[in-house]
């Protein structure tokens, strides 16, 4: 009895710390105690291993993305940076071939301006002053003066010539998709010749004027709005109103072509006031009369056909 009693003891000494080391977590939070006590824990539930091998997983590698944000914002500005570089690039090709900058003066109108400018081309024998207002050697926008040329004017003209041709073949049944596009095809061919016709004989006769390309695109354009006159003339009243109608329109063309280039092709003797006697002068004058007289013959040609 007395040898179990003692093994007793001697069990219940050797106990008594493996209990207290199981039940008193607060001994092992210094650091002290070596293991992380499981024995509670459910099966399987091993929080101490499950921490330490999903602790570094779970931000999703926080190496990584310490790199992909520098990396992301450096191809970010290194790709606007090439958009930048790709737009003055297109900018400035654009603007050697099609002057976007100066397109946008010659569309500056409103209202009036086309209700005048289209009763100066109808009605050109009252008006006085044909010279271009300028403001610090820049010409003013069109909306602020009347004599200043423009191209929504040309534009609109051509393309409502076009529709008046569509209406003027569609009364006599011969309308047509394709003969509408041949129509439109060959009047945007004449213009285009007749431009560059106007500049190889300004380079032939060295003349120096501030006439520019649109400009002289401008004024072959004006014509549009004559032969739209005769065409729906003709369309309402016949034919006989036609020739009429178009007669008075290749005047008023002629008239106003004559006014307004004799300013930009004989400038030097403008500006003393007096027509300079001698052979460029005269030159300058018969290249004149004949950009003007070309006028009515386009106007013609471009219209005898649609009316019947």
């Amino acid at each position: 009895m007395d040898y179990t009693a003692t093994q007793s003891g001697f069990r219940q000494r050797k106990l008594q710390p493996s209990m207290r080391l199981r039940n008193s977590p607060v001994e092992g939070s210094d650091g002290s105690q070596l293991f992380e006590d499981t024995s509670r824990a459910g099966p399987g539930a091993q929080p101490g291993y499950r921490n330490q091998q999903a602790g570094p997983q779970t931000p999703g590698f926080p190496g990584q993305s310490l790199l992909s944000e520098p990396m992301s914002n450096l191809a970010m500005a290194y790709g606007s940076s090439l958009a930048s570089q790709g737009r003055e690039m297109v900018d400035k090709n654009l603007d050697r071939f099609i002057p976007i900058s100066k397109l946008k003066y010659y569309f500056a109108v409103d209202t009036v301006y086309v209700g005048k400018k289209l009763g100066l081309l109808v009605f050109p024998y009252m008006h006085k002053n044909w010279e271009v207002s300028y403001q610090q050697d820049t010409p003013v926008a069109p909306r602020f003066d009347v004599n200043a040329p423009d191209l929504y004017i040309p534009t609109m003209g051509f393309i409502t010539y076009i529709l008046v041709a569509g209406l003027a073949l569609g009364t006599q049944n011969r309308f047509s998709p394709e003969l509408l596009g041949v129509q439109a095809s060959s009047a945007l061919v004449w213009l285009i010749m007749e431009v560059l016709a106007v500049l190889l004989s300004l380079y032939l006769v060295t003349v120096n004027t501030d006439l520019t390309t649109i400009d002289l695109l401008a004024f072959a354009g004006y014509k549009y709005v004559g032969m739209i006159v005769g065409l729906v003339a003709g369309l309402l009243f016949g034919k006989s109103a036609y020739y009429l109608s178009l007669l008075w329109c290749c005047a008023a063309i002629f008239i106003f072509m004559i006014r307004t280039l004799r300013l930009k092709l004989l400038s030097e003797a403008a500006a003393e006031g007096k027509l300079v006697r001698g052979a460029r002068n005269q030159l300058r004058m018969y290249l004149t009369m004949a950009i003007a007289a070309a006028q009515p013959i386009f106007m013609y040609w471009l219209t005898f056909h649609l009316i019947r």
